[in-house]
């Protein structure tokens, strides 16, 4: 059962070889590993309890902190250890946990935006209608639909890999265990996985990005009608989410929507969405929202005072 060839580990190449530059870039993970967490834990934490932040946008906010919290300890804390080791290795089960975990809170982030954008359609198209559309069932409802979609699509990815014969090089030129690297390991063709590789990952990716911005395009030009005040704060909110999604979705769509291959430079874009995007999200929606930044003086001024 399982996996009964002679590759127990893998061992991953570093982003560098070079000793001062992997206690620089050990430094700068660390930071950036301290800043995604605070980041993302003070959005949670401040929606949960600020009463003035109990709208259905601001629940998926509070989801997208906990989420990036969660895939940022997926990958982050070995990639940072990693600098340390001389020799940077995984075991098979391990590698195979990583994979999945990293791609069930990926698949959750993606539906997650879908759901996000769905939020500010109905909240800038049907604002008579908002709350009544998106109550509180309906919200723990697409929560869950996203739950179950990201599961899906990370035991899909796993199934692939798993059964694979991996008898040869064990040698993983990524700082991760991902789809790509590990089909280029296997003893046997990956011709027809590949392809379910790109239908699994690289359509969905292409489809849902161009979803989102057709979505986004269709709120903004509905603006017309709404007041100077209404676009500035819509603009505003939906800015962010576009941000957001840009930077999540552009990097993912180079790695999976091509043929099965892996380059040197993937483990560098891979970067993006798996170590800075998580930090940027918390970012961009607080400095470009009044309300949340608000909640937060307030909490900090509760919390000292």
């Amino acid at each position: 059962m399982g996996q009964s060839y002679n590759v127990t580990e893998f061992i991953f190449v570093d982003l560098t070889q070079d000793p001062a530059g992997k206690k620089a870039l050990f430094v700068l993970f660390s930071l950036t590993y301290i800043v995604t967490m605070l980041g993302n834990l003070l959005i949670a934490v401040t929606v949960i309890a600020s009463p003035s932040l109990n709208s259905p946008m601001y629940f998926f906010l509070a989801c997208l902190s906990v989420l990036d919290a969660f895939y940022c300890n997926t990958i982050s804390p070995n990639l940072i250890i990693g600098l340390l080791k001389d020799k940077n290795n995984i075991s098979f089960r391990a590698c195979m946990l990583q994979l999945f975990v990293e791609h069930l809170f990926g698949g959750v982030e993606v539906f997650l935006l879908v759901f996000m954008a769905y939020d500010r359609y109905v909240a800038i198209c049907k604002p008579l209608h908002y709350l009544t559309i998106m109550n509180q069932r309906v919200c723990i409802l697409l929560l869950l639909v996203a739950g179950v979609g990201g599961i899906l699509h990370s035991l899909i990815q796993v199934l692939t890999v798993y059964k694979l014969p991996f008898c040869g090089p064990n040698v993983i030129d990524h700082f991760m265990c991902d789809m790509n690297p590990l089909l280029g390991l296997a003893c046997t063709d990956t011709y027809f996985l590949g392809i379910t590789v790109i239908a699994n990952g690289g359509v969905i990716c292409v489809g849902i990005f161009t979803f989102l911005l057709v979505s986004y395009g269709i709120i903004l030009n509905s603006l017309k009608t709404h007041s100077q005040e209404g676009r500035r704060k819509a603009l505003s909110t939906c800015s962010s989410h576009i941000m957001v999604v840009v930077c999540f979705f552009a990097p993912c769509i180079f790695i999976y929507a091509r043929p099965v291959s892996n380059f040197s430079i993937d483990k560098y874009i891979a970067v993006f969405y798996t170590v800075v995007s998580p930090m940027l999200n918390p970012l961009i929606y607080t400095l470009r929202n009044s309300e949340m930044k608000n909640s937060i003086k307030k909490l900090w001024c509760k919390t000292l005072a």
